[in-house]
């Protein structure tokens, strides 16, 4: 039976050859690294999905920012290939948003919003937004439900330990 744990209980290349099969091996070149260069995982957000001894599913989260407005960036969401639509994916969001803390920020992710709406996620308030690279304004997504104010318009992008 798959077992949920801390991604911290979880060797970093098993990490990494996870992201490799489930995005391709050129993931890096995207814009969600670009938000998350140089700073690290949070790590009561992040969480491993193991069946046995192998790991087939991960969820990281990161502390990011738009303009003063801190973030939490939900991402990425990886399952082993072969082990897609078995709700892995469902079950890693829902231990991230469970684990929230009550000085959690809101949620940004960049993702399918069809998928990702039924767990709050939207386009509605991110339009004005810029992110460093290429992005469809459609696919950046967030989740607000104490109605944080932010900014209607800024460049998100990481947060750093002087940020705070």
């Amino acid at each position: 039976m798959p077992q949920l744990v801390p991604l911290s209980s979880v060797r970093a290349d098993e990490i990494e050859n996870l992201l490799d099969a489930a995005f391709g091996t050129d993931r890096h070149m995207r814009t969600a690294y670009l938000l998350r260069q140089g700073i690290s995982a949070i790590g009561h957000l992040s969480f491993a999905i193991l069946d046995g001894e192998h790991l087939v599913g991960s969820i990281q989260c990161w502390l990011v920012m738009v303009e003063t407005a801190n973030l939490v960036l939900v991402g990425p969401v990886a399952v082993s290939p072969e082990r897609q639509n078995q709700g892995i994916g469902h079950q890693l969001i829902h231990a991230a948003l469970g684990a929230l803390l009550p000085d959690d920020r809101p949620m940004v992710m960049i993702g399918d919003a069809e998928y990702y709406s039924r767990f709050g996620f939207v386009a509605d308030e991110t339009g004005g937004w810029v992110l460093p690279g290429p992005w469809d304004p459609q696919r950046l997504l967030l989740r607000n439900p104490q109605a944080v104010l932010l900014p209607l318009t800024g460049t998100l992008g990481p947060r750093t330990r002087s940020d705070l």
